[in-house]
């Protein structure tokens, strides 16, 4: 057992279970803990990455918000996690790096165990059964299909400016109507068309001098984060979160709170897909 792991107590692995049911069960029975997973195999953020036996920044900072919700946080990088009984959790929230297939792989950049094929396959049901889901910059690709979305890649750190399109969404009631922030912006692309938008990424303004910025950034407005139903699950997904100034802001713990709390389903929002209004030409972009 990986000694890092924060709380972890692994379930016996179960095979052809309820899990959906076990899962909406633990919550109406109160479950309060939230797993953090941070697995990190194609690069490991400075965020997550640990000192010995120390959390990470992002970790401790989630743990921070958490507790503001009343939730306690079990945060580890052992893909074995989803082998156990994942009816424990109350939400599970991503930060890995790497698809499915490379968080799979026995090698990563912290030295943690695989993800299993049958947990994976276990925490995509959890999802589709009513699990929440949360996923923060690169962890969507944990489960690609749930969040809705795909990845062209990230040019150079600038600013940019955000729009806010869902004022009404947790989190979002005080960020006014636009913000500008210096992060690592992940060029989203093919979305599906049942997002609800909370924050669009509009590229006016940002520099595209270099080639790898102009791949990612000449292009029409899209998404930046959204909430989203997958099976009987909601998801929540920001692309917000490369940086520790990003980490350490009220705009980020207003956004991941409450984001977290309509995922637990503490807080309810109107999520009616809105993509094709806020950001209709957001699947447009450059090829080469």
């Amino acid at each position: 057992m990986e000694r890092r792991q924060a709380l972890q107590t692994l379930g016996a692995a179960v095979l052809g279970w309820p899990l959906a049911a076990q899962c909406v069960q633990a919550r109406s029975a109160g479950s309060r803990k939230i797993l953090f997973f941070s697995r990190s195999v194609l690069f490991e953020h400075s965020v997550v990455h640990r000192e010995g036996d120390e959390l990470s920044f992002g970790e401790r900072t989630f743990t921070r918000l958490a507790r503001q919700l009343d939730c306690e946080v079990e945060c580890t990088k052992d893909g074995r996690v989803f082998d156990g009984d994942l009816s424990r959790y109350a939400a599970v929230v991503s930060y890995t790096c790497g698809s499915p297939d490379d968080l799979m792989k026995p090698e990563s950049l912290d030295h943690s165990p695989a993800v299993t094929q049958t947990g994976w396959k276990q925490l995509d049901a959890a999802v589709r059964g009513g699990l929440p889901f949360v996923a923060i910059h690169p962890g969507a690709w944990l489960l690609p299909e749930a969040c809705g979305a795909e990845c062209l890649g990230h040019g150079l750190q600038q600013a940019a400016r955000i729009q806010v399109v869902s004022p009404r969404f947790p989190g979002a009631e005080t960020l006014g109507d636009a913000f500008t922030m210096v992060e690592e912006w992940f060029s989203l692309v093919r979305f599906v068309d049942d997002l609800h938008v909370i924050l669009v990424q509009d590229c006016t303004g940002m520099s595209i001098a270099a080639e790898i910025d102009r791949r990612c950034y000449d292009r029409p407005p899209f998404p930046a984060t959204w909430a989203r139903m997958h099976g009987q699950g909601r998801v929540f997904y920001t692309s917000l979160g490369h940086r520790e100034d990003v980490w350490g802001s009220e705009i980020f713990a207003q956004v991941v709170s409450g984001g977290l709390s309509w995922a637990l389903g503490r807080l309810d929002a109107d999520i009616t897909p809105n993509i094709t209004q806020v950001a209709p030409q957001a699947n447009q972009f450059p090829r080469t």
